[in-house]
């Protein structure tokens, strides 16, 4: 269902460049879609290949690539140790 996700979000996002573009509809969507789908798969493909397994935060880390808003692992150890230089700091 995520993947699915992935392209429609993907896909519908590019409607309005397409028609300014002069390309098709449904060309922009597939393409925008299945763009976004493949780098998920990718991501999923390598983190499956270190260890032969896939856990939670590597599916969501896969997916966090394409969702921009999302925060990722390192996202959250970045903030936490910023906030501990800022604690330093006062």
């Amino acid at each position: 269902m995520r993947i699915i996700a992935v392209f429609a979000a993907n896909g519908l996002a590019v409607i309005g460049a397409g028609a300014i573009a002069g390309i098709s509809t449904v060309k922009a969507v597939t393409v925008a879609g299945l763009t976004a789908v493949a780098a998920v798969v990718e991501k999923l493909a390598r983190a499956f290949m270190d260890d032969g397994k896939l856990d939670d935060d590597e599916i969501n880390a896969a997916f966090s690539t394409v969702d921009k808003s999302a925060t990722t692992v390192e996202d959250v150890k970045v903030n936490e140790r910023r906030a501990a230089d800022k604690v330093k700091k006062v």
